[in-house]
């Protein structure tokens, strides 16, 4: 067992850091990605009213509009009722992020701090509604954990898009993060790290003893 962690210490410091600034793209993406998210929700919210409260906005005539509605579910009403459950599943997930990161070092890929970056600001965005922050007396109690969203999209014939589940900014961010590190998976060597050696000033390092 000494020698399996010995090793992992040894392979780990050999490693490349990473430099500050994916840090920095990291915290950008994920704030301003759920910061979006929660302001739309909540402006949207103000101006078409609660679901069934008013009818669709259309943006482009019965394809892409706006409509509230609340999800009980996950992304695009996955597991309706389990809310709490994906929020718990959540927080998990943004934890497992930070460790992969920089810990095991994937911040030394612009690719993979990008797509990560956007996965945890749809994570937020949508925890925060899930652990029902946004919810007030008066409001089912079933929409506790439920999440706003609010874009509409349906291609009318089309049988999974007529129409497709409401949705937002979170989510959104969620499918591209997740198709982004999908790509990746498939072709790896397609991404330059483009990371600093371990004596760049400006790099982030962790003592893997610690």
């Amino acid at each position: 067992m000494n020698s399996l962690a010995t090793n992992f210490e040894r392979e780990t410091a050999l490693t490349p850091a990473f430099p500050l600034s994916r840090v920095v793209l990291f915290l950008s993406l994920a704030l301003l990605g759920s910061v979006a998210d929660l302001w739309t929700k909540s402006a949207i919210f103000a101006w078409r009213g609660l679901p069934g409260q008013s009818d669709p906005w259309w943006i482009i005539d019965g394809v892409l509009g706006i409509e509230t509605a609340v999800n009980i579910g996950a992304v695009f009403g996955l597991g309706a009722g389990k809310g709490l459950f994906f929020a718990a599943f959540s927080i998990v997930a943004g934890i497992g992020i930070l460790i992969w990161l920089f810990w095991f070092r994937a911040a030394q890929s612009i690719w993979l701090t990008t797509a990560l970056g956007m996965v945890t600001g749809g994570i937020i965005g949508n925890l925060y509604d899930r652990l029902g922050i946004w919810w007030q007396v008066g409001y089912p109690e079933q929409w506790q954990s439920g999440v706003r969203d609010w874009i509409l999209f349906q291609i009318d014939g089309v049988p999974l898009f007529s129409p497709w589940p409401n949705f937002n900014i979170a989510d959104s961010l969620l499918v591209v993060g997740a198709g982004m590190l999908l790509y990746q998976s498939f072709f790896p060597g397609n991404e330059e790290t483009n990371a600093p050696t371990n004596d760049s000033p400006d790099s982030v390092q962790h003592d893997p003893a610690s």
